[in-house]
């Protein structure tokens, strides 16, 4: 990995600014133990939404702008593509997304060679009303996990840790977690933050201590804030500086949000 330059660089975390599409070429072929991303929704347009009780345009910037689906789905084979080239052979990649996105992405990941292992529901507690009043209230997002489908490597899963954290019993396919807490917000916020809660899961299920974590699309930094507090190394690849900035503030804040 010596062709990356780092944008943040402290000791095992470390982020990158620019393109995923062209950074994650220049990693090392099979040296990522797990991937999580959360890429582009490509919802964003002249609709409005709910937030904190205020209604809200869903702009949400030019990265998440609506996109015709040929172009979606080219979009998602080639990252996921380039993921797969870069994580090892007993690695899996988890993948974050609502109904705008999650159909190309599950496509994507069978046609690029990748086994789906688990279509995880994350139900949200506290989800904000549908103000059309014209569907039901958007409620849940789904988590797909997946591994590359050879036969002779075995995933990682700590299993007998899930059902401990699952009150000795097997831990089912629907997360239940409210929405980003405000305190996870105090630095900065992100318009699709992903909870602290649900990282750690994550992470916690599919990764061992000193294993290597890669998010494609770093955000606001959750990914890492978590993947830091387990002991686990770090590389996150955003294209805006104002979120990498957010992610050292919260990285360097030194209080547990």
């Amino acid at each position: 990995m010596n062709k990356l330059k780092y944008y943040y660089d402290n000791n095992n975390f470390k982020l990158i600014q620019g393109d995923s599409l062209l950074v994650l070429k220049k990693f090392e072929p099979k040296s990522i133990d797990m991937i999580f991303a959360d890429p582009p929704y490509f919802l964003s347009g002249d609709g409005i939404s709910c937030s904190a009780g205020k209604m809200v345009s869903v702009k949400k910037g030019a990265w998440d702008e609506k996109i015709n689906i040929k172009e979606k789905h080219k979009f998602n084979r080639k990252w996921i593509r380039l993921c797969k080239e870069i994580l090892k052979d007993n690695g899996t990649i988890w993948i974050s997304g609502t109904m705008h996105n999650i159909y190309s992405i599950g496509m994507a990941l069978e046609e690029e060679g990748f086994k789906i292992i688990n279509n995880i529901t994350w139900r949200k507690l506290n989800p904000p009303p549908n103000i059309s009043c014209r569907a039901f209230v958007h409620s849940t997002e789904t988590i797909l996990w997946a591994k590359k489908d050879i036969k002779k490597y075995k995933h990682k899963f700590n299993y007998e840790l899930m059902r401990k954290m699952n009150n000795n019993k097997q831990m089912k396919d629907v997360w239940e977690t409210s929405l980003t807490k405000p305190s996870e917000k105090k630095c900065g916020k992100h318009p699709t933050q992903k909870p602290i809660a649900l990282l750690q899961k994550i992470i916690l299920a599919s990764t061992d201590e000193g294993d290597l974590i890669l998010d494609p699309f770093n955000g606001s930094g959750t990914t890492g804030i978590v993947a830091s507090r387990l002991n686990r190394k770090y590389i996150g690849i955003e294209k805006e500086k104002e979120y990498l900035d957010l992610t050292i503030k919260r990285k360097e804040s030194d209080i547990y949000e």
